[in-house]
């Protein structure tokens, strides 16, 4: 009912403004409806311009002085998200410099070159001189980008499986995350979701009869020594999802049938990346944001209402009406803690129920 009623509402709303256009015409009936710009006509576009190219630094001055400070481009926490910073860094400098002087062009242009009664345009049909400018330096400079751009991804996607890395499967379904360990041996299991079985609590479908399967680790919290490169592989359950952890600077899509997989080192714990200012200060207004609604979040009683920093593994794609909520806890700890919390973990034959 509340739907219908609101659509009657927006047809009434656009036939008054209908309307109102109409007896707007009618009252203009006698003045002069020239299409021809006039003198006037150009010299106020051309002011307007110059008023608009102004409003345009303003805001960009204003943004870089209240908006300009981005937290998460100074606390990388793993040894490949300096490079990725340094190349969004890069590209954002030069886009920069290129919208400031393209644009003071544009709108300069405009308002020095507006029509004027009895002034003449000179024409160019040709000038091998500008183009070879226009086309040249752009090429120059996104081949280096991209360039850039392939050797930093080269290096992070080729990881080197001599260094020993922790592998991990991060396994996604409709809405929440699985990690598997390899185990001892650190070689994961085969799988497969038609092997899925809740009675017996293969959640993730293991084959049962694989020995590289039996030491495997199931968990819901995913726990990561610093300073030890890992390799994530990488399934989806159900359809597309995608493996974003922000603070490690790695996206990958789950895809449904296939494997896929990123690698990264981590270089900063939980506990040394609470006591970073910038955290700090995040933490801060969170919490500040939370006691004024403190009787709200204690109504729901879905979470704490003290926010306290954690990494996370969210889920990049829109994959349901859950996508929001779909996460997992990641805690980068010391190799002492990360052994002593592995031993309190049930390996996968230890946890299957008859």
């Amino acid at each position: 009912m509340t739907a219908f009623l609101t659509i009657i509402i927006v047809l009434f709303i656009a036939v008054a403004i209908w309307q109102m256009v109409k007896i707007f015409d009618l009252a203009q009936v006698g003045t002069s409806n020239d299409q021809v710009a006039t003198d006037k006509d150009n010299r106020i576009n051309g002011y307007l311009m110059m008023g608009f190219l102004i409003f345009i630094y303003a805001i960009t001055i204003a943004s870089f002085w209240y908006l300009g400070d981005q937290p998460l481009m100074s606390n990388a926490a793993s040894e490949h998200g300096v490079q990725i910073d340094n190349l969004m860094i890069i590209s954002m400098v030069i886009i920069f410099i290129v919208q400031t002087f393209t644009q003071f062009l544009l709108h300069y242009f405009a308002f020095k070159y507006k029509g004027e009664k009895g002034r003449k345009a000179l024409f160019y049909a040709d000038n091998n001189t500008l183009e070879a400018i226009w086309t040249f330096i752009p090429v120059i400079v996104l081949a280096g980008l991209i360039i850039y751009g392939l050797f930093t991804w080269t290096s992070i996607m080729n990881v080197d499986e001599s260094d020993d890395p922790l592998v991990v499967e991060l396994y996604a379904q409709q809405f929440n995350w699985k990690a598997r360990y390899a185990g001892e041996d650190n070689v994961l299991g085969m799988a497969n979701v038609r092997l899925i079985d809740n009675n017996r609590a293969n959640i993730l479908g293991l084959d049962e009869s694989d020995p590289n399967g039996q030491d495997d680790v199931i968990v819901t919290e995913l726990h990561l020594p610093v300073g030890r490169p890992v390799l994530f592989k990488m399934r989806s359950q159900d359809v597309l999802h995608s493996a974003y952890m922000p603070h490690f600077r790695a996206q990958m899509n789950c895809v449904p049938g296939m494997i896929t997989q990123f690698g990264f080192t981590p270089t900063v714990t939980t506990a040394e990346m609470r006591k970073n200012p910038d955290i700090v200060e995040k933490v801060e207004n969170i919490n500040a944001i939370r006691a004024k609604n403190r009787a709200a979040i204690e109504a729901v009683g879905t979470q704490d209402v003290i926010y306290e920093f954690d990494y996370l593994l969210l889920c990049n794609k829109i994959c349901g009406k859950s996508h929001y909520n779909m996460q997992m806890k990641i805690i980068v700890e010391t190799q002492e803690e990360y052994d002593a919390w592995m031993k309190e973990q049930k390996t996968f034959k230890n946890s299957l129920t008859n």
